[in-house]
């Protein structure tokens, strides 16, 4: 969708250019779009008629550029996937919820600081999106509707920091959550029998 979308809003465009955009919004980092796969992606398109190469042209030494506009059928692929997107929540993939889903493996005094280490790593993120958004480069080089994606961004993150440090606080506190301190509590028998039982179904 990010590059179809990219080729239609920018089109006659270049790879590169297409390439040169998606890093400018840091689409790398949220929208899984990896610099290396973008040229890859513009041929497959292409291969699936969703894309139309309309011109080959190399300057000198560099190396030869294509030129993409959208197919019709690549503006019906771009529809579908942009409503399906705006219309619909999808579940975020987070390792970091993975890790914690194993919260009781970690010592108290490592799983407080590891903790701790993720909101200060979250608040210089913050403050570094709070110096895009005060910048030249989103309020004078890019539409309106980027700095409100940063706004986003910084609530999550924001949020994110508050929950980091209540967890992090309720650990400190003394509140029980490891197996050991928890023998006899509902739920905790069958993780202390060999692990819950759709695991151990599924081995």
């Amino acid at each position: 969708m990010m590059i179809l979308g990219l080729v239609r809003w920018m089109q006659p465009v270049h790879g590169y250019d297409v390439r040169r955009e998606l890093l400018s919004w840091g689409a790398d980092r949220w929208a899984n779009v990896q610099p290396g796969s973008i040229y890859h992606a513009l041929r497959k398109l292409t291969d699936e008629g969703l894309l139309r190469a309309v011109a080959t042209e190399q300057v000198g030494g560099r190396p030869a550029r294509t030129t993409y506009e959208v197919t019709p059928k690549g503006e019906d692929e771009f529809e579908t996937l942009l409503r399906g997107q705006w219309w619909q929540v999808h579940e975020v993939q987070d390792p970091f919820v993975a890790a914690f889903s194993f919260l009781p493996a970690m010592p108290r005094e490592e799983a407080a600081a590891a903790l701790r280490n993720r909101a200060n790593l979250l608040r210089a993120g913050v403050e570094s999106m709070r110096a895009s958004l005060d910048s030249d480069w989103v309020r004078h080089s890019k539409p309106v509707h980027v700095g409100w994606m940063f706004e986003l961004w910084l609530a999550r993150a924001e949020a994110e920091v508050a929950w980091c440090v209540r967890i992090a606080e309720r650990i400190d506190s003394g509140v029980s959550y490891l197996p050991a301190e928890l023998v006899g509590a509902e739920g905790w028998s069958s993780w202390t029998d060999g692990g819950p039982p759709r695991a151990r179904n599924a081995q």
